[in-house]
């Protein structure tokens, strides 16, 4: 039987219905245009991509008498409270068990936490035909089948097969199993962007009005483009959309005076460059007129960019690789006792040490194929001996199988572990670095993530600061979970989100911010979950170790 596609064919009309109008979101990931543009213009990913999917099946079940069934597809996101969130429907396509559908559903990509999709495929009655898709009662149409996937997930992967493509089985509403066969599903996904392109400009002013009575005008330029809503938001880059472009006389008390403007297209500033010409700014008047000046802006460089996305890359083949490392000081407390960060408990509640592992570990783990990590830990006596890093696994090897190897690893080690001190990030972080150093040389596509969790005030501050501002040329993030009631503001300074960049003893300063830290007792108490504010960054820190050695994705 031949496959079936959305639309119209010889003159019959074949589907119907269809969700249209702007992306649809989840919720839970707080989309907000100006927190999106907010990161954008800095060269950061926000907390999400927008991933527009495009749905097709193959040997649905009939379930129609006379004519053949008629096909709709609804996905959901699973929420963590186990309800499911509706995302978007396609259209109904007539009398079809190998649909192909044209309306995509839009999907927003967070790195930061593990996304289930699931999938429902209804067979629409005939009835409910002329009604809007999107007020159709689902429980009054048939069941067709239900398929299930991790939107990141490696294993079962739509953004990082590299086709983009996954083929899913689908099962009936009691799950996978049972004789009867329910046909198959297949998504393809692609991220939504406008354009890769970012553009690089110097621009010159000559000839500008005086502003100042007493000395000359401290001119700046600010550039804005225009919204949707007709208004203009100040940005760094953009599309090619009319841009503004200001000229302001600085004043330190903040009110700024208005030189002059003009509004451009980037092709327009293009042109500029490449006729050497100048452009008269204006100067509004009350009357909704312009003044032209004498003032011009002028375009002295102009250079086109490709600048690839997380996804682009992780695509391609690039990699995360997971690391660990543990707090076994002594200020943890005795493991055995109920008051101790290192307690586990037999009702199985976990500590704040294992629900760092987890929360962190499942989100990374998708985007490391072969799911071994190395394991440290530091601070504890290791043999009789004490070692600010040893293997968290009882052998010679320092890798474990999967994040359950890590949390099989950490409790065992507590029972071989003397806990003791000082709290040292140094030889960890050292060793780490190694790791990332050698492939560095051997393997572009693997960039390493090492999570650091601890309790306590660091005895090696200067030496840690070292050490960072020595990986920081390396494909290396840090991520630090601090747990307890210690007192962690030597952590805010390792994580220069204040825009100040770690020196060193020596003068030398950080090539880019590796290290991200978060107090796990502040997120807990907060609404966002503790991998959101951990990983936030990530993904940027990826990108700028990339971008600043103009590593593109392998199929660039």
């Amino acid at each position: 039987m031949g496959g079936c596609v959305s639309g119209d064919l010889k003159g019959g009309k074949q589907a119907i219905g269809g969700v249209h109008g702007r992306p649809t979101m989840n919720n839970d990931a707080g989309y907000n245009e100006a927190i999106d543009h907010f990161f954008r213009v800095r060269g950061q990913s926000p907390l999400f991509t927008q991933i527009e999917l495009s749905l097709s099946a193959s040997n649905l079940r009939n379930l129609d008498i006379i004519s053949k069934s008629d096909p709709m597809a609804v996905l959901y996101v699973k929420k963590m409270d186990g309800t499911l969130e509706e995302l978007g429907r396609t259209e109904v396509i007539l009398n079809c068990l190998n649909p192909t559908w044209i309306e995509k559903i839009n999907v927003s990509y967070q790195f930061e936490i593990v996304q289930n999709l699931v999938f429902h495929i209804y067979d629409v009655d005939t009835k409910y035909h002329n009604m809007s898709m999107k007020a159709l009662k689902l429980n009054e149409q048939d069941f067709l089948g239900e398929a299930t996937c991790v939107l990141s997930e490696a294993s079962c992967l739509i953004v990082t097969k590299r086709n983009h493509s996954l083929t899913l089985n689908l099962h009936g509403k009691n799950g996978p199993g049972g004789s009867k066969n329910f046909g198959t599903l297949t998504v393809h996904a692609e991220e939504s962007c406008l354009s890769r392109m970012a553009v690089e400009m110097k621009l010159r002013c000559s000839q500008l009005d005086n502003k100042d009575m007493f000395s000359r005008s401290d001119p700046f330029l600010r550039i804005s483009r225009l919204t949707e809503s007709g208004k203009y938001v100040p940005i760094c880059k953009t599309e090619d959309n009319p841009l503004l472009i200001e000229c302001f006389d600085f004043n330190s008390n903040g009110n700024h005076v208005l030189i002059g403007q003009l509004h451009k297209s980037v092709s327009e500033l293009e042109k500029l460059h490449k006729d050497r010409s100048g452009a008269n700014l204006v100067f509004p008047t009350h009357r909704g007129q312009e003044k032209v000046l004498k003032g011009q802006l002028f375009v002295d460089q102009f250079i086109g960019k490709e600048q690839f996305s997380f996804l682009d890359y992780i695509s391609s083949g690039f990699e995360l690789n997971f690391m660990v490392a543990v707090d076994f000081t002594a200020s943890n407390g005795t493991p055995r006792n109920q008051d101790s960060l290192h307690y586990i408990d037999p009702s199985g509640r976990l500590n704040s040490y294992q629900k760092a592992i987890i929360e962190v570990g499942e989100v990374i783990q998708f985007y490391d194929s072969d799911r071994r990590f190395p394991a440290w830990g530091f601070g504890g006596r290791y043999g009789g001996t004490l070692s600010h890093c040893f293997n968290l696994n009882d052998t010679n090897a320092y890798e474990v199988e999967g994040v359950q190897g890590i949390m099989a690893a950490y409790a065992n080690a507590l029972h071989t572990v003397t806990l003791a001190g000082p709290t040292l990030f140094g030889p960890v972080i050292n060793t780490a670095a190694q790791l990332a150093s050698q492939a560095t040389s051997n393997d572009i596509t693997k960039y390493f993530v090492l999570l650091i969790i601890t309790d306590g005030v660091l005895t090696d501050i200067q030496e840690t600061m070292d050490a960072l501002v020595r990986a920081s040329d390396l494909p290396l993030s840090i991520l630090i979970v601090g747990v307890g009631n210690a007192d962690f503001k030597q952590m805010e300074v390792l994580d220069a989100d204040d825009g100040h960049r770690l020196e060193s003893s020596t003068g030398q300063v950080a090539t880019r911010d590796i290290v991200q830290f978060i107090p796990m007792r502040e997120v807990h108490s907060g609404q966002i979950s503790a991998v959101q504010a951990l990983l936030e960054e990530l993904p940027h820190q990826f990108l700028t170790y990339n971008r600043s050695r103009n590593i593109k994705p392998l199929h660039s």
